[in-house]
């Protein structure tokens, strides 16, 4: 039965072939005299594309600065230095230049400036909830986060090592510039790991004992296809522009919330045993999720067993005959094959990380801590259950 739902989704869209030359009156509509340009490293100068945002900022008489240097799993220390820069030069209008990182550094700094006499990590600590967030837009530059068009910012506190996420309408872009030519000079396992991100946002939502639309799941369900199949062409193919546009748009699709519509709104354990592990040992995103997904999905197929015998058969193609569960395993072991085949990993080994009894007793209990009593649709999980699904002891007690 489908669940009630509310669906918003007001980020204004510019794609495809020089949608950038946008920017400044798109900005200026918004309201923009001050703003902030918060990008990542020198792929945004080299490829022109700062340079095109600047002067068409200065085009319509927008004053503006520069913060660059976002990482990532991007830093609170950054995000307090843009504050900083905020107060300073008077900015009223954030505009992101790059990927999820430099749009959720941009979020946050957007949160800080708008109550600056709140710190605005208590936003991530779930102590207080936000009351205003200037405006912010994005350009992007890698197709993964869906932060573009999104409610979510994810920021790491160095300090503690925590990974955090705070979710708010406030703070969802008033426009999104995309131009699949920005994402050509991307390496193969950046654009891997965003398609493995998109299809985890998706996939967050579509794996739940909570409520189904049939219109719901096809979508979902064809815009995972549409990812396998783009992904699989740009890891031999990577300048294809129609397969980064595909990928690109599925990356805005996967996570403004139209995946979920009529459920629960998803489990998003996944995502939470990976923030855990990028908060501690700094995890490329995307990979983190490949290499936690299959370990949990084995833990908690049993119990959510027609949605992974759903998407062993619309999804991953398996036509086997067997038992329900002998289909969900079949397509679990498809879906690491796929990873295999982008270069993605599929097990904490394959990535490269190898914690320690101790760091995977305190990353479980940071992931217990931060979800609260919010511990998964699929299977509600306890923290032992999180040291297990790390231990890929997939063996539910």
């Amino acid at each position: 039965m489908a669940y009630n739902f509310e669906f918003y989704s007001p980020t204004k869209v510019l794609f495809g072939k020089n949608a950038e030359d946008e920017v400044g009156r798109q900005a200026r509509a918004f309201g923009a005299a001050s703003a902030l340009i918060v990008y990542g490293g020198g792929s945004a100068q080299r490829s022109g594309l700062l340079g095109k945002v600047e002067a068409a900022l200065a085009a319509e008489g927008i004053a503006f600065q520069k913060l660059g240097g976002v990482v990532p799993n991007p830093r609170l220390d950054k995000v307090y230095e843009g504050i900083r820069m905020g107060k300073e030069h008077n900015v009223n209008f954030l505009l992101a230049v790059g990927g999820g990182s430099a749009i959720d550094t941009a979020k946050a700094i957007a949160y800080g400036l708008a109550e600056p006499d709140q710190d605005v990590w208590e936003l991530f600590e779930h102590t207080r909830m936000a009351q205003k967030c200037l405006p912010v837009a994005a350009v992007l530059t890698i197709a993964a986060a869906g932060s573009e068009t999104s409610k979510g910012c994810v920021i790491t506190n160095q300090r503690t090592g925590e990974k955090r996420a705070y979710d708010d309408n406030l703070a969802r872009p008033k426009f999104a510039v995309m131009n699949p030519e920005f994402t050509k000079t991307l390496p193969d396992y950046q654009t891997e790991s965003g398609c493995v991100d998109i299809m985890m946002h998706t996939m967050e939502r579509y794996f739940t004992n909570g409520g189904s639309m049939e219109i719901t799941d096809a979508l979902a369900e064809g815009l995972l296809r549409t990812v396998m199949k783009n992904a699989v062409k740009l890891h031999h193919e990577p300048g294809d522009y129609d397969a980064r546009a595909e990928i690109m748009w599925a990356g805005s699709l996967a996570h403004n919330d139209l995946t979920g519509c009529g459920n629960d709104g998803g489990d998003f354990m996944s995502h939470k045993l990976e923030h855990e592990l990028g908060g501690m040992f700094d995890v490329t995103h995307g990979a983190g999720l490949a290499a936690v997904w299959p370990s949990w999905a084995r833990y908690v197929y049993k119990e959510c067993l027609p949605r992974f015998v759903r998407y062993a058969r619309n999804v991953m193609g398996i036509s086997i005959k067997g038992t329900d569960e002998e289909i969900a395993e079949s397509g679990i072991r498809a879906m690491e094959d796929f990873y295999h085949s982008i270069g993605m990993p599929a097990n904490l080994d394959e990535l490269g990380v190898h914690p320690t009894d101790e760091q995977v007793e305190e990353t479980a209990e940071r992931c217990a801590a931060a979800s609260g009593s919010h511990t998964g649709f699929a299977k509600k999980l306890s923290r032992e259950d999180i040291v297990r699904i790390y231990t890929n002891d997939c063996k539910p007690r």
